[in-house]
């Protein structure tokens, strides 16, 4: 089981609460939750954020916190399968895509949970997620959606080749691969961080997609990619090591600009 809130500490522990949306476990943090506060929450933009494969929710609280310190919420849900809601063969490398599927028919339903909390602003909202979250992210923008960004972390849009698709069912592949779908996805901003030496998600795959996404946009300049030249991560892949701070205020500070949102002091 997860130890909920046990990676996270006392100075964001006591602005998170653990609950289910729309059947979904979550985590969902407020810089003005306190405990016992009964003061109404200032409506702040947030984002729906979603973990990697193997991990969970309460994973990295340092992009939490900084979020929050900028004055954005932060809304983070277990991947079906892991988490709260733990189901190992649904970890494993080929189930990647079915989980992704899972997740992405959540979203909406899960947005929609969010409007009925104090503070969560409903036109303010941005997605994104780590490696397979990120590319439950991807999927849910090749629909039509209301969200205003997307950061995305050691995750790719391009399943053709290899790396996220090659292991999953072909009609899955096809069904979902992001980069053959673009016909509804509408432009917002987009930051890819990712490794160069990423060993699980090559970094090849994404370029081509964020290719794609500026070949068909008015202002490709949005479209961003934080490419690092190595980072000591375990396999290049998750959290980016030593440079790990340096992603999580990138991030930060993309959703600053997108949000329009001055940080806080």
């Amino acid at each position: 089981m997860v130890d909920l809130g046990g990676t996270f500490p006392d100075s964001l522990r006591r602005h998170a609460r653990w609950m289910a949306l729309a059947g979904a476990p979550a985590v969902v943090m407020h810089p003005d939750h306190e405990e016992g506060s009964t003061t109404a929450l200032r409506t702040l933009p947030w984002v729906l954020w979603f973990h990697g494969r193997t991990a969970n929710k309460e994973l990295d609280p340092g992009r939490y916190l900084r979020w929050l310190r900028g004055g954005i919420g932060c809304v983070a849900i277990d991947l079906p399968g892991h988490g709260e809601r733990l189901d190992p063969p649904l970890q494993a490398p080929g189930r990647v895509l079915d989980v992704v599927r899972r997740a992405e028919a959540e979203v909406d339903a899960i947005v929609g949970s969010v409007r009925s909390l104090d503070g969560f602003d409903p036109g303010r909202v941005g997605i994104g997620g780590m490696s397979a979250g990120g590319m439950v992210s991807m999927v849910r923008l090749c629909r039509a959606h209301a969200f205003m960004g997307v950061l995305l972390e050691s995750t790719t849009g391009d399943w053709s080749a290899h790396g996220a698709g090659a292991d999953c069912p072909v009609d899955l592949v096809r069904a979902l691969n992001p980069i053959d779908h673009l016909a509804a996805w509408r432009e917002i901003p987009v930051l890819a961080i990712h490794s160069e030496l990423d060993q699980w998600v090559p970094i090849d795959g994404q370029r081509r997609f964020l290719d794609a996404l500026r070949s068909r946009a008015a202002h490709p300049e949005q479209i961003e990619l934080l490419a690092f030249e190595s980072t000591g991560a375990t396999f290049e892949h998750a959290g980016f090591g030593r440079l790990g701070a340096v992603a999580k205020d990138a991030g930060t500070a993309f959703w600053l600009r997108t949000f329009g949102t001055k940080p806080h002091r």
